[in-house]
């Protein structure tokens, strides 16, 4: 009886945490919507912003938005990948695994400020890349690098050994091994890592801050190395500039509603690919 009620206040008490996490995400969608789509129209999704940023619309931060997410997401997925192919099937002992293992977690750990720094001292001044669609991908791939090796990882480590022991006794090579039977496999779980690292770079302002983004620019990105608008700076910029609070507040609120929907439309995809996956694995 006693090993029953510690079981029922466990579960209770997860049920609990899961219904707070729903119900705090419901407030915030909730919140931003009601808000948002008071200014949300065609010509607010299509055009770019007139008047001090108080009429027109948020295109031009939606391209770079997407830009800057989608180039993140193209520089630290084959690079973590491959790092977390090379601690897991690998297995590098000694000083070498131990220093790029706290390398990791202490990549994980720096404050989203300091990325900005540094993708301006080495991409923007060093390189000379410039204020730059560049830039900012770089500086974001290397902001959620550790999430995608970490992911990447887990799902690796989950893929069962005997596994890998059936492929190499039937003649297979290590990396014949890793590429046509760990991967596909642990691929659902490696997407789940891409799905947590695309609301990270999209939502992100403070790493594009000195390498990307621009308070107001002229039409579209031309190539990689043109500034560009942003929806998290934009929104920053609305709240903090301007003449205009109460116009630029509302136009917030919807920057604020169009960047949720991107993050959860980009994720929605990637989930889907994860679930189609898992349907072929099975």
């Amino acid at each position: 009886m006693k090993k029953n009620s510690v079981q029922n206040v466990g579960f209770f008490a997860l049920f609990l945490c899961i219904a707070s996490t729903i119900i705090f995400l419901g407030l915030i969608i909730y919140f931003i919507s009601a808000r948002g789509i008071q200014v949300i129209s065609w010509e607010f999704l299509t055009q770019g912003p007139r008047m001090g940023m108080t009429q027109g619309g948020i295109a031009p931060a939606i391209v770079g938005t997407f830009y800057l997410t989608m180039g993140a997401i193209l520089f630290a997925l084959p690079l973590g990948l491959a790092c977390a192919i090379y601690l897991c099937e690998y297995y590098p002992k000694g000083i070498i695994g131990h220093i790029i293992r706290i390398s990791i977690n202490n990549l994980a750990g720096v404050p989203s400020v300091v990325f900005g720094l540094f993708g301006f001292a080495v991409f923007v001044k060093f390189f000379g890349f410039g204020v730059s669609i560049l830039s900012g991908s770089l500086t974001l791939g290397i902001l959620i690098l550790p999430l995608i090796i970490s992911s990447s990882q887990e799902a690796l480590s989950a893929v069962p050994q005997s596994i890998r022991e059936a492929s190499l006794s039937l003649g297979a090579t290590k990396w014949g091994t890793i590429k046509n039977i760990v991967l596909p496999t642990a691929l659902p779980g490696i997407l789940t890592g891409v799905i947590l690292s695309i609301g990270r770079a999209a939502g992100e302002t403070a790493p594009i801050l000195f390498t990307a983004a621009a308070f107001y620019t002229h039409g579209y990105p031309r190539s990689v190395f043109s500034e560009v608008m942003a929806l998290p700076y934009h929104i920053y910029a609305l709240m903090t500039e301007g003449t205009h609070p109460d116009k630029q507040t509302a136009i917030a609120y919807g920057c604020s509603l169009v960047l949720l929907f991107m993050v959860l439309l980009i994720s929605g995809i990637a989930i889907f690919i994860r679930q189609r996956q898992r349907g072929l694995n099975g």
